[in-house]
């Protein structure tokens, strides 16, 4: 045989999921959904029937539970992807329960074989199968049974041409030794972690022949519609960081509506770009976000406001809730507080695909923390850097605020932490002078373009920041005299 054998590929209907496979599942493979008791394995194999079942491709669901199968059907109907029409046409149930009773083998494997040939189904699953492994003998002559029960099992799902699904409470290393594990061409584990009082679900897919899957655990949660599962990695490179022709060195700016910051900026913040407003307490920093989207707005652009601990109501700025209501700003405001970045960069994500946003603010990221669930803290930076970079290639200007609680010494205005994650960094800082407190900013850095070092002193007004069109001198020395040099001014 000279011609390689193409594998089919199954949508399977579970946001994330394909992803995870390595761009869906192998028709026709003999596949295990293990994990403890709660972590969604029926309502995954539900879900995937669900999407994947027709009058042409058949679904035969065998149920070995312990419960009635009305009970499970009961509950499945709550989620929206069930289809009552699909039930007896495409999707046919069978309770195998009473034949388990038996404790014989061969007579479960005629009971399914019978049951196949005379639906003709081309998917197959079994919930849950670890009631058939349990009702094995005990010895080598149980172990026997089971061996050959499963294999024959593969072996005939395989001649039915049929995908097949064996659910099953299995941990970790109950799988390794397991005779299903020599059969299952593909292996998905579910599993829910708590800490405290938090609890978080992870998918991760332990074998898949035949393709590349993306090792690892992932993210997932069961809402409404189902499971829905955050892969762990990063988009395409933008446009403009894609290896490829030289990129324009001037790129289009746009004005981030405090007039004294564009010019810091050198004519405003490069499109695409994301910048770090970083300041103590009342800095003004979530002025300067509402004031972005505001010009965002003014120029017929669209945004999006990611804040946390800040709802709307209480950012009390009559603009930004005209903005709101208007469709102008779409907010995106979370209460939940278990959530795992990857959920975050959805939900963003989704309403910039909603709103056709291409301004974003996320204010602030010192208040992430809080709603996160506590394993989950531990990896903030890198779920900002991948939702960073999901926002680059969409092209979006992104305007991230977070606080500077330690005090600001030898203009070090970073976080080793985040600072070097974005575009640009704006830094704010109080100072003493003359027995007033007083207000200073300056832009710490700029990638891929020029932009002002001085130091200007700002005040906090009712039209927003009014910023010193000079630098601030200090010890009578003036910060970013030699800037304006270089520039002729």
């Amino acid at each position: 045989m000279s011609d390689k054998v193409s594998l089919g590929k199954l949508a399977t209907g579970v946001p994330g999921l394909d992803i995870l496979l390595g761009g869906g599942l192998n028709e026709y493979s003999f596949n295990l959904i293990t994990g403890s008791p709660g972590c969604g394995k029926t309502t995954m194999a539900h879900q995937m029937m669900f999407a994947l079942a027709t009058p042409e491709r058949r679904a035969l669901f065998f149920t070995v539970l312990g419960e009635p199968p009305l009970k499970m059907l009961r509950y499945q109907q709550q989620y929206s992807f069930f289809d009552m029409e699909k039930v007896g046409s495409a999707i046919r149930y069978v309770n195998l329960t009473n034949d388990l009773r038996a404790g014989d083998f061969n007579g479960v494997l005629e009971r399914i074989t019978r049951e196949v040939e005379e639906f003709g189904p081309s998917l197959v699953f079994v919930d849950s199968f670890r009631s058939v492994i349990q009702t094995a003998r005990n010895g080598n002559e149980g172990m026997s049974d089971l061996q050959h029960f499963v294999q024959e099992l593969g072996t005939r799902m395989t001649s039915w041409m049929a995908t097949t699904f064996l659910i099953g409470e299995y941990q970790h290393d109950d799988t390794e030794a397991n005779p299903i594990m020599t059969v299952a061409d593909g292996v998905i584990a579910l599993s829910q972690q708590s800490e405290r009082a938090a609890i978080v679900r992870k998918v991760r897919i332990v074998k898949m022949r035949g393709q590349a899957h993306m090792s690892g655990s992932h993210t997932f949660r069961i809402t409404d519609h189902g499971l829905r599962i955050y892969p762990r990695m990063l988009p395409p490179l933008a446009a403009d960081r894609a290896p490829g022709p030289a990129v324009d060195v001037n790129p289009l700016r746009i004005p981030t509506g405090t007039p004294g910051l564009d010019e810091l900026l050198h004519g405003g913040l490069p499109q695409g770009h994301s910048m770090l407003v970083i300041g103590p307490t009342g800095s003004g920093k979530t002025i300067i976000g509402t004031r972005f989207l505001q010009a965002g707005a003014a120029r017929g652009e669209n945004g999006v406001l990611m804040c946390f601990e800040k709802g709307t109501a209480r950012l009390r700025n009559a603009e930004l809730a005209d903005m709101v209501r208007s469709g102008k700003v779409h907010v995106v405001e979370s209460r939940l507080i278990d959530l795992t970045m990857e959920e975050l960069e959805d939900e963003l994500l989704t309403a910039i695909d909603r709103s056709k946003a291409s301004r974003v603010v996320i204010d602030s990221l010192s208040e992430v923390n809080l709603y996160l669930a506590p394993e989950c803290r531990r990896d903030l930076r890198d779920g900002v850097f991948r939702m960073l970079s999901s926002l680059a290639k969409r092209g979006v200007t992104v305007l991230v605020t977070i606080g500077l609680d330690e005090p600001v010494i030898n203009m070090n205005y970073t976080r080793p932490d985040m600072a070097y994650i974005t575009d640009a960094v704006v830094g704010m800082r109080y100072a003493e002078s003359d027995g007033q407190v007083r207000k200073y900013m300056s832009v710490v850095k700029v990638r891929g373009t020029s932009h002002s070092t001085d130091v200007r002193e700002y005040r906090i007004t009712d039209e927003g920041l009014e910023i010193d069109p000079i630098a601030a001198p200090v010890n009578g020395v003036l910060f970013g005299a030699t800037d304006r040099a270089n520039r002729g001014e």
